[in-house]
């Protein structure tokens, strides 16, 4: 007798990948996200000064 595929164990698998793969996108825009946000709000206080 051949041993069969545990098609739902693999489904399984792959569905736990495809979750890790859209959390790890979804940190990296947030951290994106910060680093853009953080230079900006460094700078307006530069930039008010030199408008004064």
């Amino acid at each position: 007798m051949l041993a069969r595929d545990n098609y739902s164990y693999k489904k399984y698998q792959k569905e736990l990948a495809r979750k890790k793969k859209a959390e790890e996108k979804k940190q990296r825009k947030l951290e994106k996200k910060a680093v853009e946000a953080a230079p900006e709000s460094g700078q307006a206080p530069n930039d008010q000064a030199a408008l004064e």
